[in-house]
């Protein structure tokens, strides 16, 4: 069944809505579009500076499932890389430009139409708020000298935004 059908039962009420994990096509679309935002974000002479650093080998395949688990797929991030004190506190304290949020959302957008991602404008939606929510995170912890509160769960993000853990 393609992500277009799943949707089409859901509002004829034939069938429950899928995720929106499930919606996008799964982990290799995850992956595609984190494969997708790398990219962009190496195009943009903003982001360019911090994505061309050597980072982690496998940065790409964790974002991916970084995403994916927040959208509903499986706990693959926090099984083998941490949880959300972990991935903030990767960005906490880098002195990030303001310009910079705004450039990853905009990169994000861009990039699901490259990953090939399903255009349904409510998916669409979801992902940009969701990015919108998470940006804002991570500027937050971005100045100089700030800590993040251990044991922040993953978050989970469904077609109604934020859910309560």
């Amino acid at each position: 069944m393609t992500p277009a059908n799943v949707r089409g039962w859901w509002q004829s009420g034939l069938v429950r809505q899928s995720s929106v994990f499930e919606f996008a096509g799964g982990e290799q679309a995850f992956l595609a579009l984190a494969t997708a935002h790398h990219e962009r974000c190496l195009q943009d002479p903003v982001l360019n500076h911090p994505f061309s650093h050597p980072g982690h080998p496998d940065h790409v395949q964790r974002l991916g499932s970084y995403w994916a688990e927040v959208f509903g797929g499986p706990a693959r991030y926090t099984q083998s890389c941490g949880d959300q004190s972990w991935m903030l506190g990767i960005h906490a304290g880098t002195d990030a430009e303001d310009d910079l949020g705004k450039r990853f959302v905009t990169c994000f957008v861009q990039a699901a139409d490259d990953a090939g991602l399903p255009a349904d404008a409510e998916f669409r939606a979801a992902l940009r708020s969701y990015m919108e929510w998470a940006v804002a995170r991570v500027m937050a912890c971005s100045p100089r000298g700030s800590r993040v509160r251990p044991g922040l769960p993953v978050p989970r993000w469904s077609w109604d935004g934020l859910q309560s853990s």
